[in-house]
């Protein structure tokens, strides 16, 4: 294939990218010495065959200064699959990632249905807060654990275990005769559903170009845009004829047959690679090696201690956040703050392990102090604290205080995801020929903000034009979030060598969970303090001294007694629109520093390969530290000179 020019470069397929590896040993994943990539070979982010041996020897004066760098045997098993891949397996491996997403995507939706009968059959609704809690704790600790787990053994094994998870954890829910045991099935089936997540979006980041990358990190997110609409329906259908049990157990068997077509794909791939002409550089994984010489090994290339602090650290700041969201008194209560004082305290240690003590470090030290990933975590953040903040309540406020019914309320929660899809596939293309994510995510940031101006405007009131402007404000918001929350990630990715972007993606998709329990802490707080004074206050006209209370705790039941126009009606909305107008307020507010964490990102020229030459040049200091400790990690060569 003949040498693109820099001009060529511009009007590269979509689906095409540099593939400089070809025909190499998956120990040998080479990144070319050019500057600018401009100038490079590429064939798109979806590979297109073998190249000539005409392109092979012109590359050849690139391996002779190569210099060595560690990486590890799953990330170094799919460069070299992902390097010798056709445009027609990366397009069945594509398509594979969207009936994944197809499937647990609607799900999810409509469980969120399901789950309340569930509690409600064993008489035990309220226990539906701790399910959530539960859930989003197992969420936050595994996204890191089986990123770093994914690039030792590798994407297939990883991909296989979530779907086993997933599927038991499932098939304990529908079978439980009590709510500790459907409690238990939750946890299990979150692990499955965190890791699936997590591992759509690195296999999108194994298989595509850096320029590219927005689009095609949508593709597990584009069938939302169907979800939205036929969720509902799916679900009042199967409550029609069968109860939540079968509603739920249906997808022990469609899940695994949705992963069905990704798992034959990786499979093969891998299968190919370890028996076909490269097979001598897998077997014998560890020639010569005790049991305990492998543990040793697998514990160091882990990062055992780290995992576990970092694994710790979420996990106690994760829970008290969100278990104090309802209740502010627990902030009294010592089972609460040591948790969390805990967890803080395990920031620092963390940083100074990865520093000083790990051997090859979860998250490198030049990776914790570089802006491009800090502030790109800061982003991500902030953006779920600031929605939970107005969202967290939203939907009682749509009934409430805007009177909308039920169905409309429902479809208005899925505006920020739904909006974001179509406005964050479109800009992907424009990223794809701008070659620059900061502008756009700052742009989004602005947006954000000014769509939460317009919801502390609209927050409140049953008549045309207050929902009109509320509904205007949730589609902005939505349209927004396309602008910079999967640029945001791709921004991050920007920062990381091949070895450290599945680590850096799970810590940018745990931070996702930090933020909304910061939300749902702070709008907690604010609703709990506030909401039940100025209903006393705005109700103390009528004789019924126990509406107010009996408001607070079962709105849905007791607003319907009292149609739009009537005057206890009328307090009861200037109550939930006065409160609803704080929470925007606050979340307005959030949304300051995550602009300024935005203007802090930094602003590389997205490049033709999976990772930024620069970010795999600035990896290399700290895996020539390492180079000494033995062969743990498999050699990669490669030219470093900008």
């Amino acid at each position: 294939m003949a040498t693109h020019t820099a001009s060529s470069s511009e009007d590269a397929p979509l689906l095409e990218y540099d593939s400089t590896t070809r025909h190499r040993r998956p120990e040998e994943i080479t990144r070319i010495n050019g500057g600018d990539d401009d100038g490079a070979r590429h064939r798109g982010i979806f590979g297109s065959g073998p190249s000539s041996p005409t392109s092979s020897r012109r590359r050849r004066s690139s391996y002779e200064t190569a210099t060595t760098t560690k990486i590890s045997s799953g990330v170094a098993r799919m460069a070299s699959i992902s390097e010798s891949l056709t445009t027609t397996q990366r397009s069945v491996i594509f398509f594979s990632i969207f009936l994944v997403g197809y499937a647990y995507g609607l799900e999810s939706q409509v469980r969120s249905a399901y789950q309340p009968y569930a509690t409600a059959s064993f008489s035990m609704h309220s226990y539906l807060a701790t399910i959530n809690v539960l859930r989003s704790v197992v969420a936050v600790a595994v996204q890191p654990t089986a990123a770093k787990v994914a690039d030792i053994f590798g994407r297939f094994e990883v991909v296989a275990f979530s779907m086993l998870m997933y599927t038991v954890g499932i098939a304990i829910e529908v079978s439980a005769g009590s709510v500790q045991m459907f409690c238990t099935g939750s946890v299990i089936y979150q692990i499955g559903y965190t890791c699936v997540v997590l591992l759509l979006e690195v296999l999108v980041a194994d298989f595509s170009s850096m320029r590219a990358r927005v689009f095609f990190s949508y593709i597990p997110a584009m069938p939302f845009l169907i979800n939205t609409w036929i969720s509902g329906n799916v679900t009042s259908a199967v409550l029609k004829v069968a109860s939540w049990r079968w509603g739920m157990g249906m997808w022990a068997v469609i899940f695994p047959v949705a992963c069905s077509p990704l798992l034959l794909s990786l499979y093969y791939l891998e299968y190919r690679e370890t028996h076909g002409r490269q097979g001598r550089f897998y077997k014998g994984e560890y020639p010569s090696q005790t049991v305990g010489q492998v543990a040793s090994r697998l514990y160091h290339q882990l990062d055992a201690v780290g995992l576990v602090t970092l694994v710790f650290c979420f996990s106690l700041v994760l829970m008290p956040l969100t278990i104090t969201g309802e209740k502010v008194h627990h902030w009294r209560d010592p089972h609460i703050v040591v948790p969390l004082a805990v967890g803080l305290a395990l920031i620092p240690a963390f940083v100074l392990w990865e520093k000083r003590g790990a051997r090859f470090p979860l998250v490198p030290f030049h990776l914790l102090t570089d802006r491009g990933v800090w502030a790109a975590l800061a982003v991500r953040s902030l953006l779920n604290f600031a929605w939970y903040t107005q969202g967290n309540y939203l939907y009682t406020v749509l009934v409430v205080a805007f009177d909308f019914p039920i169905q409309n309320a429902t479809r208005i929660l899925s505006f920020f995801s739904f909006f974001g899809v179509i406005s964050g596939v479109a800009i992907g293309l424009v990223i794809y020929r701008l070659r620059r994510l900061k502008y756009i995510i700052v742009a989004g940031t602005c947006i954000f903000m000014g769509a939460f101006a317009l919801l502390i405007r609209f927050s409140g009131g049953a008549t045309p034009d207050n929902r009109a402007g509320l509904v205007a404000g949730q589609v902005i918001m939505g349209l927004a979030g396309g602008f910079f929350a999967y640029p945001t990630q791709a921004s991050i990715q920007a920062s990381a060598s091949r070895e450290h972007v599945a680590i850096l993606t799970g810590l940018y998709l745990s931070f996702y969970n930090v933020g909304s329990a910061l939300g749902t802490c702070l709008s907690g707080a604010i609703w709990t303090q506030t909401l039940p004074g100025l209903l006393k206050d705005n109700l103390s006209f009528q004789p019924d001294d126990t509406l107010a209370e009996r408001m607070y705790g079962s709105p849905f039941d007791v607003v319907k007694n009292f149609p739009v126009g009537t005057d206890i009606r009328s307090a009861i909305i200037d109550s939930y629109h006065h409160v609803q107008c704080i929470l925007c307020i606050a979340g307005f507010f959030v949304c300051i520093p995550m602009v300024a964490f935005a203007l802090a990102l930094r602003n590389p020229r997205l490049s033709e390969h999976q990772v930024q030459p620069e970010a795999e040049a600035g990896d290399d200091d700290d895996a020539d530290a390492n180079v000494s400790v033995g062969n743990e990690y498999h050699d990669v060569e490669g030219s470093m000179r900008p």
